[in-house]
Formats: C-alpha cells, structure tokens, sequence
C-alpha cells in the first residue's frame, strides 16, 4: 500500500492492536504509534487513542484508534476483557500488585488447591469492587493513585462489575494463576486483594496479561517494534 493510500486509511479511521510492554503506560503506546504515523506519512497532526488502559507493570491486547475511529473508542472500552493473572499468597502491598513493597505478610499453611478453586469461583457474577486506592478514578479533581503514593487519605466508592468466568490454571502455593473474564472497569489487583482475604490470608498481584478485548484477541497484536519496522507493509 502506497503512504497516500495509507495516509488516508489512517485519518479515515483504522482500528490497530499492540501488545503492550512491560513498563509503559498505555499512553506512551499511544504516543509512539501517533510519532510513527506522523514521521512515516508526514502528516502535521493525526488524533490517536486507546481504548481501555493497562497498568505500567501489566502487559498484553491495547487497542489504539487513530483518526475518526477515535469517536469509537467507547464502544471498545465497553466490551469485556480476559486476562492471565498470577497472585502471590500470604503478603499484601499497598498498590495491590508490584509497584510498591510488601507492607504485611500472613500465612499460608492452610491454603490449598481446592480452598483456591472454591474462593475463585465464588467471584463469579455481578458485585461491588472497591477500587485500589492507586488507580486512575479521580478524587476531586485528582488521580486516586497520586493522593495514593503522597501517603494521603481518600474515599473511594465501591463501583458495579460482572466477572463472567474465571478458570485455575496453576495452584503452587504461594503463587496462583487464572484465566478471567469481566467486564469493563474490573480492577483485577482488587480481585486479588479480596482473594488474599477470602483465603483468610493476603494476596497481591505479581503479573497480568490482557489476552482479549470481546473479540479482538492478543494472538493478532502487533509488538510496536514491528509496527515501526514493517509500517509500509500494513
């Protein structure tokens, strides 16, 4: 395809899938791509976004809109989400998942495989979330997860959130890994919160992949280096 064509596919509007990585915000994904179409189609401007963040420490399916598309963004968010998650037993941190350190450790001894099956599937459905104090709901005026690391105090509301399915993958005390799926707004380090307390002990998050948005899956997502390097064979 020509870069006029291409150009002009862009503006008009095309729906792009990356694999987030490790470390980068969804908005340094985003940024990048817009720099690539900018430099490779000398385009002066071009709206890009994505639709549905994924934490620094998480990786997995982005989806990132550019051009007209951008007016569909929420249509995406909306859908649900799979993820691949892995939990460690018997210690929580204050993020809820590896951005900060362990602040309190409990046991385990009495954990085992089929308590784990029990507790998962007892989340299934519709309920109430609390949100972690480091996330991205604003608190008047500002994001929770700033007030969260100056050590400030914050009252979030619990919000409404469906988890469709959840399945064990592997069970080695202390580490636990499942497959979920759930709707839009589920903060899967709460899941692992609430499953530490459930297994009266604690849990936190120690990795996350988004492996489908409905229907748009993690297996057809490009990594940004091969966005970059094969840009002209789109």
């Amino acid at each position: 395809m020509d870069k006029i064509t291409l150009a002009d596919e862009m503006l008009n509007g095309k729906v792009l899938l990356f694999n987030k990585p490790l470390y980068w915000t969804s908005f340094d994904l985003v940024n990048k791509v817009k720099a690539i179409l900018k430099h490779q189609l000398q385009l002066k401007k071009i709206k890009v976004g994505h639709a549905g963040t994924l934490d620094p420490l998480a990786t997995g399916l982005l989806i990132v809109c550019t051009g007209k598309e951008t007016r569909n963004i929420e249509q995406y968010q909306a859908q649900y989400k799979k993820y691949q998650v892995k939990i460690q037993l018997g210690a929580t941190t204050p993020s809820y998942d590896l951005e900060t350190s362990v602040d309190h450790t409990f046991p385990i001894d009495h954990i085992h495989e089929t308590l784990v099956r029990e507790k998962l599937t007892s989340f299934v459905g519709t309920q109430m979330q609390m949100p972690p104090d480091f996330s991205a709901r604003f608190v008047n005026g500002t994001r929770a997860y700033k007030l969260a690391r100056k050590g400030e105090t914050m009252e979030l509301q619990p919000r409404e959130i469906t988890i469709h399915d959840i399945s064990l993958i592997s069970c080695q005390i202390p580490v636990v890994e499942f497959s979920v799926t759930c709707s839009k707004g589920t903060y899967i380090r709460a899941l692992a919160r609430d499953l530490g307390v459930s297994l009266k002990s604690g849990a936190y998050l120690s990795a996350l992949t988004r492996t489908a948005i409905g229907n748009f899956l993690l297996k057809d997502a490009l990594n940004i280096e091969e966005f970059e390097r094969n840009f002209v064979f789109l």
